[in-house]
């Protein structure tokens, strides 16, 4: 048990990273911020990864998520 509330925190600190991240990648897609957007693409898409790695998300997930935020950057420029 006390395994699992550390595994617990570790990916709720990784999930809340990568969804502040992606609310940064997003805020500046929606306000045609291409520079911003193109900066924040590598480490969110690293972040992305990592978590993918370790468990935090499903690798198809994962995969999904940076087609999709792929896009949006695409759309933008």
């Amino acid at each position: 048990m006390r395994a699992d509330a550390t595994l617990r925190l570790r990916n709720l600190g990784a999930k809340s990273e990568l969804k502040t991240l992606t609310r940064q990648f997003t805020r500046s897609v929606e306000e045609k911020k291409a520079d911003q957007a193109k900066k924040l693409f590598p480490s969110l898409t690293s972040l992305i990864d990592q978590s993918a790695k370790r468990g935090i998300l499903h690798r198809n997930t994962a995969s999904r998520k940076k087609s999709r935020l792929a896009r949006r950057l695409a759309k933008l420029s």
